[in-house]
């Protein structure tokens, strides 16, 4: 980090914040401050709705993820286009024709008041957690990479965002989005673009593709129906769409965006302009791990990306068996380099697959040493790889850009669910249940009083969160331990009139504590957790409504 850098960074994230408590500032009524004032137009709802789904995480952790496993991740997205258009011929129409503030308003009216505070519970519990993770994703890494303190990082990235949702509520969020995104697509395209630009001379973009096939890096599809495989065309179509459903169909931080347009067919425009972009952007986001695996085919890589792993082992008693294992790593990167330039034929390809599943083992034999070293730091070195590429490779002013792509990224996504969180608590919780009257500028004044209570309590969960095996399945793990059991509540509020509150109350209980049993012991891969929340909650909630007619019939008779 040089000082362009720091300037670079320090202007950018400026900006966004004051822009953003003085654009929207002075909201006078729970309609502006909640709901934006409905006057949102398409593109700014598209770019926000996509802005929140995109964290920190997803530009930490994909290229990560692509580099380890290529670029079959992005099967994981096959469901949301379709789940768009569901959500935009159901959801929007119904959502707007009630005026709701909230999601879960809509749950009272069709059931009653305890499926409504449920509900919104659920959300607020898997929502909470998530808003910490994508502060403390960004922090952790860049902490790790960078030497700043963990907890000073999490309580700068949770008070710059606090700054402006606070003031400015919705628009607020809608608004810095917009720049946020603008960022972010820039200093992506522009790393995509200096990756190409430093491979070496003949290495043209489709001889990198060659490059990255030879080593299993470019199966975009897979038809399987392995259980095991957690990312399969199946998974993606049938459990993301679940997921996709109700994560933008039913999470106050995704319909809060879209409630804020100024009719139904801007919302639903914004909503097809992400389903239509998002694929692709994923797919790019991919690719550029994809061409950063290319570049250290050239270039020396480490062992392990995570730099206070290395640290750990240089300081202990295994250091010179951890440097063993990395002449042994540079060995291998040698004659892979070697066999590149020979020329990619049948028998070479297969001789850099061998050579790769040497270098896997020996990346998992660098691990247990690093585990011996110090148990607590960190093995798996997916979310650092990228943000190592940036640091030690890119030119002075674009590091600068690069990290303020991430912090950006971590601020909207934050926004959105501190926004969301906020909206949740005082119009479910609060305002349901208090018994007397007050005026809008009270409601409003205690949506600002949650974003500040949701947002210090996001940075505590920040300060405490460990580290998982990957942060962008972390986030996707939690949501889909909640979301099929709220989607399930929602279509059996829409398509199935004969079941009433009770039934889909305890139905809705019963779902998660069984949900939650599936996911602890491991029987399903997490992805499928949506579709089975879902139909569990509509069998069991059918069933007990059933189960309550025969009994209500047998009394009469």
């Amino acid at each position: 980090m040089q000082s362009v850098d720091w300037i670079v960074l320090s202007i950018t994230l400026a900006f966004i914040v004051i822009y953003g408590a003085w654009k929207t500032k002075g909201s006078k009524n729970v309609e502006e401050y909640i709901k934006g004032g409905n006057d949102t137009k398409w593109w700014t709802i598209g770019l926000s709705v996509m802005a929140t789904q995109a964290s920190a995480i997803t530009f930490l952790s994909t290229p990560g993820q692509a580099f380890h496993s290529g670029m079959g991740f992005v099967q994981f997205y096959f469901g949301l286009p379709i789940a768009m258009v569901i959500i935009c011929l159901v959801f929007i129409p119904i959502y707007h024709k009630l005026k709701v503030f909230t999601a879960y308003e809509f749950l009272e009216g069709r059931f009653d008041k305890k499926t409504r505070t449920l509900t919104a519970i659920l959300f607020l519990v898997q929502r909470g957690l998530a808003a910490g993770i994508t502060i403390f994703a960004p922090a952790i890494i860049l902490s790790a990479v960078l030497g700043w303190d963990l907890i000073t990082l999490n309580v700068i990235i949770g008070v710059l965002v606090i700054i402006y949702t606070v003031s400015g509520g919705t628009k607020a969020v809608s608004v810095t989005q917009k720049q946020q995104m603008g960022v972010i697509f820039a200093g992506m395209f522009i790393a995509f673009y200096i990756i190409l630009d430093y491979l070496p001379d003949g290495i043209t973009f489709s001889k990198a593709l060659e490059i990255a096939g030879a080593s299993d890096k470019m199966q975009v599809l897979d038809f399987s129906w392995d259980l095991n495989n957690r990312y399969t065309v199946w998974t993606g179509v049938l459990g993301g769409t679940f997921l996709m459903l109700s994560y933008f169909g039913t999470d106050q931080s995704q319909v809060q965006r879209y409630l804020s347009g100024k009719s139904v067919r801007e919302s639903q425009l914004g909503l097809i302009f992400n389903g239509l972009l998002k694929v692709p952007m994923q797919f790019f986001i991919l690719l550029v791990g994809v061409m950063v695996f290319v570049f250290y085919q050239f270039n020396s890589s480490p062992l392990n990306f995570n730099p206070k792993a290395q640290e750990a082992v240089a300081k202990s008693e295994y250091a010179l068996e951890y440097s063993l294992l990395e002449t042994e790593h540079q060995k291998i990167e040698n004659e892979k380099k070697t066999l590149i330039f020979q020329g990619l034929t049948v028998d070479n390809k297969k001789q850099i697959q061998k050579l790769n599943e040497q270098d896997k083992i020996l990346k998992n034999k660098a691990k247990k040493i690093i585990e011996k070293a110090d148990s607590k730091v960190e093995t798996n070195d997916k979310d650092y790889v990228f943000i190592q590429f940036i640091l030690n490779n890119l030119p002075k002013g674009l590091i600068g850009l690069l990290l303020a792509v991430i912090l950006s990224a971590a601020m909207s996504s934050t926004a959105s669910e501190l926004n969301a969180l906020a909206s949740t608590t005082a119009m479910d919780l609060y305002k349901r249940n208090v018994t007397e009257e007050y005026s809008d500028a009270h409601y409003v004044k205690m949506s600002k009083w949650f974003t500040l209570g949701w947002g210090i309590l996001a940075i505590i969960v920040a300060c405490v969160a460990n580290l998982f095996d990957n942060l962008i399945q972390l986030v996707n793990i939690i949501g889909s331990i909640f979301y099929g059991n709220v989607l399930g509540v929602f279509l059996l509020a829409f398509f199935i009139k004969f079941v009433k509150g009770n039934a889909v109350f305890v139905a809705a209980i019963i779902t998660q504590i069984m949900i939650i049993t599936v996911w602890y012991l491991d029987w399903l891969p997490y992805l499928w957790l949506n579709a089975l929340g879902c139909g569990l909650v509509m069998l069991l909630a059918i069933l007990i409504q059933m189960l309550d007619n025969n009994i209500l019939i047998n009394d009469k008779n």
